[in-house]
């Protein structure tokens, strides 16, 4: 590491992982414990780094050193929280996944790509009985926690704190250019969901189950017109000047994993499902660029139906709605 090339390279890395707002120098010069003109030496190259110095800033900004000396070994370094109830709980995880939007929003150039098995999880958070629902499930069913009516669905269970991040994480998507998969297969998830909750007879009535239908009804429409506009915007807005781009694309053969990848000015870091909830994350750009070219072939096969489409983007978020209103007939 006593090159001054390599060390150069490792800085110019860091900084193309900051937000544009702060300085290399004074993150460098924090992290190390050194003034900013040692932090100057280093980053240009005068002064080399020691392994601990190294360690700090690897563990701080998620570099891989077999990134870093590019060692061809295969391997790829992914970082993530485990979601833990007394360490990690729910409500934590929707605080760190608020934190990673705005850190993507912190960027001129930013744009998410997702591909999903459910119901992208920020689509839920505008409508109220979805909402409590699917975290309700998310803790209960999920991550056994504890709830006062033990056996019972119940709209008040959530403390208000939750709801108020949910609706800040919906915000903050609102921003953020992005690019969705869809197949038919999107909505099963939450469907089986609900008709698990009817027949273990945690609902406490055929109400709970009514209202949350007519949630993903309300959520379905709205998706719709913002494909239809080709832009985000919040339930109750409409679109502006600002809006951030939405593409919807549909593929009707390729059932995708839960995967999400973030292009921020160039830099591009991907995000894999786990365990149902928990999320690793990499930086590597072998990964990425693999991932991403991935996903350009995967839509390149699928149909758009933002801004064009018309009938296929009809079509398909009609036949969504009969797979909805036939389970609320039933009932």
């Amino acid at each position: 590491m006593n090159q001054p090339g390599v060390q150069q390279i490792f800085f110019q890395h860091i900084k193309s992982n900051l937000a544009s707002h702060l300085s290399l120098v004074d993150e460098v010069a924090d992290l190390l414990n050194i003034s900013n003109d040692s932090a100057y030496r280093r980053i240009r190259g005068e002064k080399p780094l020691s392994f601990e110095e190294i360690s700090v800033l690897c563990a701080s900004y998620k570099i891989s050193l077999d990134q870093l000396l590019h060692l061809n070994n295969n391997s790829f370094l992914f970082s993530g929280p485990l979601i833990d109830r007394e360490n990690f709980g729910f409500e934590k995880y929707l605080e760190h996944l608020l934190n990673q939007l705005n850190y993507f929003n912190s960027f001129e150039n930013r744009e998410l790509y997702f591909i999903s098995k459910d119901i992208f999880i920020f689509h839920t958070f505008g409508f109220h009985e979805l909402t409590v629902f699917k975290i309700f499930f998310w803790m209960k069913t999920i991550l056994n926690y504890p709830f006062k009516s033990s056996d019972l669905f119940a709209m008040d269970e959530l403390r208000e704190s939750v709801f108020k991040i949910a609706s800040k994480i919906s915000d903050a998507y609102n921003k953020i250019s992005s690019q969705e998969m869809w197949n038919i297969e999107t909505i099963h998830t939450t469907i089986r969901q609900i008709d698990y909750y009817r027949q273990s007879k945690v609902f406490s009535s055929d109400q709970d189950a009514i209202a949350i239908y007519k949630g993903i009804l309300s959520m379905l429409d709205h998706i719709e017109i913002q494909a239809e506009a080709g832009c985000k915007f919040a339930v109750s807005g409409k679109p502006n000047s600002m809006s951030a781009s939405y593409k919807i694309y549909v593929n009707d053969f390729f059932l995708g994993d839960n995967f999400a990848l973030a292009n921020l000015n160039n830099t591009k870091v991907a995000y894999i499902n786990h365990t149902f909830f928990n999320v690793l994350m990499t930086k590597d750009p072998v990964y990425t660029e693999y991932a991403y070219q991935h996903i350009q072939n995967m839509l390149r096969k699928s149909t758009l139906i933002s801004n064009v489409g018309e009938k296929d983007r009809r079509r398909f978020f009609n036949s969504m709605r009969e797979k909805v209103e036939a389970r609320l007939r039933a009932i």
